[in-house]
C-alpha cells in the first residue's frame, strides 16, 4: 500500500511537472504591405478592423515596433533569421540570404517544434528557410483575384495529436497590390480622410478606397485564423503575434526609411502571460522576434545548448511581454537599397523611438521606384495614381511639395516622429537639434561598420547581381 501511494505521488508530480513546463505554441500572422497607422489601432481614421482590434484588447500592443528594410523579402528574412539584412545577406528585394543562414525552422526545430508556413513565402534559399509547407492560403501576392483561403491545412497542422509544439507562420497577401479584394463600396472615396503624405487627387482616393477594402478583407482572414486556433483547443497555450509588415504601396511608405515604411504594427496575445488590453512604448525590431521565441521555449523547458552557428542581431523582449519592463533597446536601424526596384538610391536610418535620422547617400540623384511611379501592361500592379500627382503638382503647391519630397531628398533628414508620425517637417537644419543629430550620426556610423555596410557600393548592379548569385561582396562579420 505504501508503495502504491508513493507511486501515485510520483505520477502526480511528473504529470504536474510536464504541464508546468509545457512549451507554448507560436502563431505568427503577417499582413502584406499594410501601413501601420492606417489601422485604427494606431490612429487610422478609415479602415474597419474588428478582429485586429479584438486581438489587441486581449493582448499587448507595441507602439514602437520596426523592421530594418521596407521591402517584402528583406523584412521577412530579418523576422525569420533574427539578423539584419547585411548579416543574413538579403539586403535587396528579390535577392536571397546567405546559404549558411539559420532561421525559425532550424532553431525552433532543434527545440522540438514543428515549424510551418502557410501563404506567401518570399524568402530563399530553401536551405536557409526550410519551413514545412502548409496549404490553404494563396502564396502569390500579385494574383488577381486572390485565391479564397481554406482553413483545413492550418487546422490540421495545429491540431495534430502528437505532443510536439508548433510554430506556424500564416503570411497573408493582403493588402499587397493589386487592390481587388474586399468591398470598396464600404469606403466611398469622397468621404475618406487622406493621410497628409498623400496627394488629394480623385485617382488617389479611388485607389486608397480599394486598399482600405483589402485591409478589411485581411482583417476577416485574421478572424478566421484565430477562430481556427480556438477550435483546435490551443488558444490558451499559444503566443499569437500579429504584424502588418512594411508600409503600403503609396509614396513615402514601402521602399523608404520613413516611419510609414519601416514602422510596423505588432500585437502579442498569450493567455495568462501577457496582460490584456495594454500598450508599450518599448522599442523593438523584427530581429528581436526569433530570440524572444527561443527565450520563451527555453524558459519553459530546460534545453541543451544549441549546436547551430548563429549570431543574432536581435535580443529577447520577453520581459516586456511579461510586464516586467517597459524598455528594450535604445535604437532601431534601417537600410534601403533601391535596386532592383529602381536606379541606385541608398538610404540609411536610425531611430530612438522619438526621433528619426535619415541619411540619403546619393542626394543629387532622383529617387525613382518603378512599380509605384511607372506603368506597364494593364497597370494592375502599378496603380496609376502617381501620374495624377505629377499633373496636379502644376497647379497645387501642396501636391508639388509631396512630389518633390519623394523624388528629391536632402543629404540628411531629422524628424520628431512622436509629434510628426508622417514625418513632414524636416528638422535637420534646426540649430537646436545639432547635438541630437551628431549623436544619431555617430550611432548610425557604428552600426554600419558593425554590419560591414560600405554605403553607396551596396546599391550597385555589381553588388546586387553578386548577391543574387550567392556571392555576396559585403556582409557582417
Amino acid at each position: 500500500m505504501k508503495f502504491l501511494f508513493l507511486h501515485f505521488l510520483f505520477g502526480c508530480f511528473l504529470s504536474f511537472g510536464l504541464s508546468a513546463t509545457k512549451q507554448p505554441n507560436f502563431l505568427v500572422i503577417l499582413a502584406d504591405d499594410c501601413t501601420y497607422n492606417d489601422l485604427p489601432l494606431y490612429g487610422g481614421q478609415n479602415a474597419k478592423t474588428p478582429n485586429i482590434d479584438k486581438l489587441a484588447s486581449e493582448g499587448l500592443t507595441f507602439n514602437r515596433a520596426f523592421l530594418a528594410e521596407a521591402m517584402c523579402q528583406p523584412c521577412r528574412s530579418e523576422l525569420y533569421s533574427g539578423q539584419y539584412p547585411l548579416r543574413n545577406g538579403c539586403a535587396w528585394n528579390h535577392s536571397g540570404s546567405l546559404p549558411r543562414v539559420t532561421s525559425m525552422p532550424h532553431h525552433l526545430g532543434e527545440r522540438g517544434y514543428r515549424v510551418g508556413l502557410a501563404g506567401k513565402v518570399h524568402v530563399k534559399p530553401v536551405k536557409a528557410y526550410p519551413f514545412q509547407k502548409v496549404g490553404g492560403f494563396d502564396p502569390s501576392c500579385v494574383r488577381n483575384p486572390t485565391q479564397p483561403h481554406k482553413l483545413a491545412g492550418i487546422n490540421q497542422f495545429m491540431s495534430r495529436e502528437d505532443k510536439q509544439p508548433f510554430c506556424l507562420v500564416v503570411a497573408l497577401v493582403e493588402p499587397h497590390v493589386p487592390w481587388v479584394m474586399g468591398d470598396a463600396s464600404r469606403y466611398p472615396p469622397k468621404k475618406l480622410k487622406l493621410p497628409p503624405n498623400l496627394a488629394d487627387t480623385p485617382r488617389t482616393r479611388e485607389d486608397y478606397s480599394k486598399y482600405l477594402a483589402e485591409i478589411t478583407y485581411m482583417d476577416g482572414q485574421v478572424g478566421d485564423i484565430l477562430k481556427t486556433l480556438e477550435q483546435t483547443g490551443h488558444a490558451d497555450d499559444t503566443l499569437v503575434l500579429f504584424s502588418s509588415e512594411q508600409g503600403s504601396q503609396f509614396p513615402g511608405c514601402k521602399w523608404t526609411n520613413w516611419n510609414t515604411g519601416v514602422h510596423t504594427a505588432l500585437i502579442a496575445r498569450w493567455s495568462g502571460k501577457v496582460a490584456a488590453g495594454k500598450r508599450t512604448d518599448a522599442l523593438v525590431q523584427y530581429a528581436d522576434v526569433l530570440p524572444t521565441m527561443l527565450d520563451i521555449s527555453d524558459s519553459a523547458v530546460p534545453l541543451r545548448e544549441s549546436k547551430l552557428d548563429w549570431r543574432p542581431d536581435g535580443s529577447s523582449f520577453l520581459p516586456v511581454l511579461e510586464g516586467k519592463s517597459d524598455k528594450h533597446r535604445d535604437y532601431v536601424y534601417a537600410i534601403h537599397n533601391n535596386l532592383p526596384e529602381g536606379p541606385p538610391y541608398p538610404v540609411r536610418g536610425i531611430s530612438d523611438g522619438e526621433y528619426r535620422y535619415l541619411r540619403n547617400l546619393l542626394p543629387d540623384e532622383l529617387y525613382i521606384e518603378k512599380h509605384l511611379m511607372g506603368l506597364k501592361g494593364n497597370a494592375v500592379l502599378n496603380n496609376p495614381y502617381w501620374s495624377t500627382w505629377v499633373r496636379d503638382s502644376w497647379e497645387n503647391a501642396h501636391t508639388y511639395k509631396l512630389v518633390k519630397r519623394y523624388m528629391r531628398r536632402p543629404a540628411e533628414q531629422l524628424y520628431h516622429t512622436t509629434s510628426d508620425p508622417y514625418e513632414m517637417n524636416n528638422l535637420a537644419n534646426d540649430p537646436s537639434q545639432a547635438k541630437r543629430i551628431a549623436k544619431l550620426r555617430t550611432e548610425l556610423d557604428r552600426w554600419m561598420k558593425e554590419q560591414g555596410d560600405p554605403g553607396i557600393p551596396m546599391d550597385t548592379f555589381k553588388t546586387y547581381h553578386a548577391a543574387k548569385a550567392g556571392k555576396h561582396l559585403y556582409k557582417a562579420k
